[in-house]
């Protein structure tokens, strides 16, 4: 049974970011766990059992007690154990780091998605949408080193994952999405935060990455096109 005693259990797939953002707080949080891969799109029994509603991943189980949704489990993580913060302290900045969670999941995320699954003006559409909202996310960066000021936190492993798949996007898709000359510290954000050891050891195989992505882009291009 996942999760027994003190024990902290994640159910997650190699290549969802979403999933990454969680071990990535579990990493900096220096937690212990288990890790369950889930074999997508099949779904196992104990991932109906643990999150009924959504039936997705990443879920993780503390004590037997079981929480969906990678924000939510990132806050609880953080609630939890209460070393090396990731929100901060002040309510009004912890409010703001929340804000621009949102602002990124319902924003930038969609957009991307869209510029990679979408042919011709749609493509291209999504893809400006996205530099534009990835320029207004900058703003919360400004002046600081991490979006959490001196050290990574929520909102770096929030976002973090953008820049390593949507340079990958660029790739299958041929589509301009981190425009440097844009956004210019947001990039070289990216670079820096993707090239940190605690954070480049969790991420998945990039050759493997890449593979997956390209036959994932070939399935919703075809969908498109039909």
């Amino acid at each position: 049974m996942a999760g027994n005693g003190d024990g902290v259990t994640l159910l997650g797939y190699w290549a969802s970011p979403y999933a990454l953002r969680v071990k990535w707080a579990l990493k900096l949080k220096e937690v212990h766990y288990e890790y369950m891969e889930e074999h997508l799109p099949d779904k196992s029994p104990m991932l109906l059992q643990y999150n009924p509603v959504y039936k997705k991943i990443p879920v993780i189980v503390h004590k037997g007690k079981p929480l969906a949704e990678s924000l939510v489990i990132i806050e609880y993580i953080d609630e939890v154990w209460k070393h090396n913060p990731l929100l901060p302290q002040d309510p009004y900045h912890r409010a703001k780091a929340r804000f621009w969670a949102k602002f990124a999941d319902e924003k930038c995320v969609p957009a991307m998605f869209r510029a990679f699954s979408k042919v011709g003006e749609e493509q291209v559409q999504a893809a400006k949408e996205l530099r534009e909202n990835l320029k207004i996310l900058e703003s919360a960066l400004e002046g600081k080193q991490y979006f959490g000021g001196e050290s990574i936190g929520f909102l770096d492993i929030v976002v973090g994952w953008i820049g390593c798949w949507a340079r990958m996007t660029e790739e299958v898709a041929g589509v301009n999405m981190i425009d440097a000359d844009m956004i210019p510290l947001l990039s070289l954000w990216f670079q820096k935060f993707l090239e940190l050891p605690i954070i480049k050891e969790c991420l998945p195989p990039q050759d493997k990455l890449l593979a997956h992505t390209k036959e994932f882009h070939k399935m919703l291009t075809m969908a498109a096109l039909t």
